[in-house]
């Protein structure tokens, strides 16, 4: 497993749980607006920062009973080949798990969620089917894909959300309304606004919405989503 950074404490990644957050190395995908371009970017990874196993297995033993929770995000984790392995290393431990996703990988979230090896997953829904070339930075996106992660995870049985990261040039009402459609069902959806965190695969070619636009998009995704809400930034009403 390629770790390329732990946060020892979290209160917010793992929603309901005290937790820490590993992030793996690598991603399929090169979302321009991508803020952890240091663990996506080959120029920009420095093997010697890699932490291994030994030493983020040793942090888990040390912190049992004081954290309940690994979210484990990236890059992409299912890129990793030993990802279940890793996840049961860590269940083995007696930790509840989190799994952040792009989606790309269906086959081996069907085998996480088969195994019951994870106890909440959030999954990424950049664009629209049809915008998700531009929205990703790849030229073949794989939407089929994609298409069955979503509903993997809506016949899971397991808690999950699906979040949007929306960006004033990419996402308006249109989008949104085909977001709405595709992950209709699902109990929870969030909207983030982007935030430049001044380690962008693409830097200063994308802003965030305003609070009225964002508000706007809201309404739309309720239409069939209704409990579609906004995390983070200065916007907290929904």
């Amino acid at each position: 497993m390629r770790i390329g950074g732990l946060q020892k404490l979290t209160l917010l990644d793992f929603p309901e749980h005290v937790a820490c957050t590993v992030f793996t190395w690598g991603c399929n995908l090169r979302c321009p607006y991508c803020h952890n371009s240091s663990l996506v970017l080959s120029d920009r990874i420095h093997e010697e920062g890699l932490m291994g196993e030994d030493e983020f297995f040793g942090f888990l033993r040390k912190r049992q009973g004081l954290l309940d929770g690994v979210a484990i995000t990236g890059g992409e984790p299912l890129i990793q080949p030993d990802i279940m392995e890793f996840i049961r290393k860590i269940r083995d431990l007696g930790y509840l798990v989190k799994l952040d996703t792009n989606g790309s990988f269906p086959e081996k979230l069907r085998g996480i969620l088969d195994e019951h090896l994870v106890d909440y997953v959030a999954m990424d829904i950049k664009s629209d089917l049809d915008g998700y070339a531009e929205a990703t930075g790849v030229k073949d996106p794989p939407v089929d894909k994609i298409r069955e992660s979503i509903d993997l995870l809506k016949n899971s049985g397991i808690p999950f959300e699906f979040r949007t990261t929306v960006i004033d040039e990419l996402h308006n009402t249109e989008v949104m309304a085909a977001i709405a459609d595709l992950i209709e069902g699902a109990d929870r959806y969030f909207l983030q606004r982007f935030e430049d965190s001044g380690e962008l695969i693409e830097e200063g070619r994308f802003h965030a919405p305003s609070e009225e636009k964002l508000m706007e998009l809201l309404k739309v995704v309720r239409t069939k989503v209704p409990n579609a809400s906004i995390r983070g930034g200065e916007i907290i009403k929904e």
